[in-house]
């Protein structure tokens, strides 16, 4: 199993940590445009090996898609990070130049590659992945829902004062701080339901405070996050690697799923081998309907920019 990681940034290097961490990969390429600086985080990464007990092999270069070829599985990071009082919109005039650029080359070598999309804005990102390739539909895929579910229930076992392996909980629409939406309704302790627990007015706040949470951690570190991120593309990368048929939510191309068509958006899937091998349309309420096409409404502006 070979996995490629474009952009050896905070993020694109916390990727291929824990990607070498959990040991199911035998190889990961580390790439960046920046002569050396792949190299040096693949090097430093390396010499954590015999300390954290793993055997696969991270490989750093600098700008040779070559070294890429025959990748299973490769996760585009690359492109500017927000910055504070950015939005994840206002990237879009350089990013989609970037991942357009790198697409293409991951292709050339690695034509059955499965294409994780982490660069901002995601979904528009992912669909700009679609509509510059020939790839299929289930072989792309964008990250967003992963990690702001992993925020969700970081804010929801905060709000329980539980241990967050109690907690379950997804988002699913545009990964961005207006177009989130955090199905609280659906939010469980153990398979109860949050709402047992805990008053309206603190769920409102935990879904508020889960829609700004890129936010709120780009105005404390002064950039994008990375560990958090970073987690979230190994478990895709790894639900897919091993066949594990999981199901998280991910930047898909809808194609009538949700009454949206031409677009991608933050939905739940199933994950093996052969990348999305099933969306799994969940049953809505009317406010949640309503929350998702604002959402998607959010994304086609955003996607006419391209």
């Amino acid at each position: 199993m070979k996995v490629t990681v474009v952009g050896a940034g905070a993020v694109g290097a916390s990727c291929a940590e824990y990607i070498a961490i959990k040991d199911f990969a035998s190889e990961v390429v580390l790439l960046d445009i920046k002569e050396g600086f792949a190299e040096g985080k693949a090097m430093d990464l390396m010499q954590t090996a015999s300390l954290n007990s793993f055997d696969t092999k991270i490989t750093g270069v600098t700008n040779d898609y070559s070294k890429t070829a025959d990748s299973n599985i490769c996760v585009i990071t690359s492109g500017i990070p927000r910055k504070p009082g950015m939005t994840r919109e206002e990237l879009i005039g350089i990013n989609a130049g970037i991942v357009k650029s790198v697409t293409s080359s991951l292709i050339q070598y690695s034509p059955n590659t499965i294409i994780i999309v982490v660069s901002n804005p995601m979904d528009t990102m992912t669909y700009l992945v679609h509509k510059s390739t020939n790839l299929p539909k289930n072989r792309i895929i964008g990250m967003g829902g992963a990690l702001d579910s992993a925020r969700f229930k970081y804010r929801l076992a905060e709000a329980l004062g539980a241990p967050i392996s109690d907690v379950d909980g997804m988002v699913i629409g545009a990964h961005s701080d207006v177009g989130m939406v955090p199905l609280t309704r659906l939010a469980t302790r153990n398979s109860v339901p949050v709402s047992k627990f805990i008053s309206n007015e603190r769920m409102e706040q935990v879904k508020e405070d889960t829609k700004v949470g890129g936010a709120t951690l780009t105005k404390l570190l002064g950039t994008s996050a990375w560990y958090a991120p970073g987690a979230a593309v190994s478990a895709l990368v790894q639900a897919i690697a091993c066949d594990q048929k999981k199901m998280f939510p991910c930047s898909v191309l809808l194609e009538g799923e949700y009454g949206l068509n031409d677009i991608c958006l933050g939905a739940p899937v199933i994950l093996g081998k052969n990348g999305i091998e099933k969306i799994v349309e969940l049953e809505l309420t009317s406010e949640e309907k309503e929350a998702l096409m604002t959402s998607s409404e959010g994304v086609r502006n955003v996607n006419s920019l391209l």
